[in-house]
């Protein structure tokens, strides 16, 4: 079992900046591919970036591309999501996931945690 928390969402004015981290803890040698999602009301939840655990490769949806950061910090267990020139149409509840094998599905994901950018 592997267990996330996330942490660091808020309230801030469009063209801010905000991080979110995301605590890992449990069986977290096993973790393959940290991800970071998001569900808007209304809409589907839709990946926004992730981070291969071993070497960093990263990915991003098109729509942050240049405007979020995706990082780890493996001593601290740790992933985060860096989001400047943040638009309204960002606000979402954000997800951090965790998948074990490159092919899997993301089995663990957290709580999630509220950003909303308002105009």
């Amino acid at each position: 079992q592997v267990q996330l928390v996330e942490s660091g969402g808020g309230l801030v004015q469009a063209g801010g900046s905000l991080r979110l981290s995301c605590a890992t803890s449990g069986r977290t040698f096993s973790i393959y591919t940290m991800g970071w999602f998001r569900q808007a009301p209304g809409k589907e939840r839709e990946f926004v970036a992730s981070i291969r655990w071993s070497g960093g490769v990263t990915t991003y949806v098109d729509s942050v591309k240049g405007r979020f950061t995706i990082s780890r910090d493996n001593a601290r267990k740790t992933v985060y999501l860096q989001m400047d020139s943040l638009k309204p149409e960002d606000t979402a509840v954000y997800y951090c996931a965790a998948r074990v094998t490159a092919g899997d599905v993301y089995k663990y994901w957290g709580q999630g945690t509220q950003v909303t950018v308002h105009s």
